[in-house]
């Protein structure tokens, strides 16, 4: 059985408007870390604050462990939920101590056994030494871990994290979010995560389910959501992607790039996915008849490697190569494809059956 159970949730925060939660089905197992990953307005913030009861659905229910937190005629509010959250800007109490801010909702606890928790909670965010301070006198990556420690003493059976790390800065917040997520999971946490970072669910969680438009558009591991999305707007939001009509017959498709080769096989016109790093720019010299040839229209130095757009047989694409990768808007170059295509569910165009020729 799922510790937490979402069925059929809907809201509207308006009679007859359109719906900000849209029968929402979500099992979160013991122990794990699902992210809820999508753009703003998608319902991600809204379905935390109904698991949270913040918000009374329309219709629908929600179970803890098997017991009715919402339903006909049910609804369990907040504080007897036993759900943990950390709100995007920490919500500290500004006027106590780091370790009056922690021992706040152990308040039925003696005093000792209150402290004593909290400094257990405190050094295993290594935060030791700093109970006396004042929230205002911590960095933002030592606020954001008090917060994590007042909501963990009172042992909730789940954790919700409402953009966390969205406030750090990008050195700050991978360090953060590794050592967070570390002793999440030596405390065996259930973990409900709301961000719109694709980078920051990737890494953080176990599972992620994204959502656009109040309903659920695909859930699974990170590695199957990015490899084989299920249609053009998780391969958009999750990376970005190529969007490439054509004709599929087996286990490749004519497209205008050529036969693509495709991770399943299909039949007939499709609409197909291929990743940025599936495209590679290499120089002119000695290349054959047929080879495909691209102008090179943008370049995007990242760092870590470089985005191009390119124009190829009457299509933009996206390429991600290294940052060794010498071209320069208004450069011709050789396109290769060196991955495979994902069939999308989503109806190709009408010309996707009758692809134009392989090369320019």
């Amino acid at each position: 059985m799922p510790l937490l159970s979402l069925d059929q949730l809907t809201l509207r925060y308006t009679a007859g408007g359109t719906p900000a939660v849209d029968g929402l089905n979500l099992a979160l197992e013991p122990g794990e870390t699902l992210a809820l990953l999508g753009p703003s307005g998608c319902g991600k913030t809204t379905t935390l604050r109904l698991v949270a009861g913040f918000e009374r659905p329309d219709t629908g229910s929600l179970q803890l462990e098997g017991r009715v937190l919402v339903g006909p005629g049910t609804f369990v509010p907040p504080d007897q939920r036993r759900m943990g959250m950390v709100f995007q800007d920490y919500a500290l109490f500004p006027h106590l101590s780091v370790l009056d801010n922690v021992t706040f909702g152990l308040q039925a606890l003696p005093r000792r056994e209150q402290v004593a928790r909290a400094r257990a909670m405190l050094d295993m965010f290594a935060l030791g030494g700093l109970e006396a301070r004042a929230p205002h006198a911590l960095s933002g990556g030592q606020q954001q871990r008090v917060a994590l420690a007042r909501a963990l003493a009172p042992g909730p059976r789940v954790l919700l994290l409402d953009e966390p790390f969205s406030s750090l800065d990008a050195a700050l917040r991978a360090s953060t979010r590794m050592e967070v997520r570390r002793v999440l999971k030596s405390l065996d946490t259930t973990v409900l995560l709301v961000t719109h970072d694709q980078d920051e669910a990737m890494a953080f969680a176990d599972r992620m389910a994204v959502m656009r438009g109040g309903r659920l558009e695909q859930l699974g591991t990170p590695e199957s959501l990015y490899l084989t999305p299920r249609t053009a707007f998780v391969a958009s939001f999750l990376g970005g992607t190529n969007p490439v009509p054509g004709s599929a017959s087996g286990t490749e498709a004519r497209t205008v790039l050529g036969n693509l080769p495709l991770v399943s096989p299909a039949q007939g016109p499709v609409l197909l996915s291929l990743r940025p790093e599936a495209l590679r720019l290499m120089a002119e010299t000695g290349a054959q008849a047929g080879t495909l040839r691209a102008e090179v229209l943008t370049r995007e130095f990242q760092g870590h490697g470089v985005v191009f757009t390119v124009r190829c047989g009457g299509m933009e694409l996206t390429v991600r190569g290294t940052s060794e990768v010498p071209f320069r808007p208004g450069d011709s170059a050789r396109l290769e494809v060196v991955g495979k295509a994902v069939v999308l569910e989503d109806a190709p165009p009408d010309a996707a059956g009758e692809p134009g020729s392989s090369g320019t």
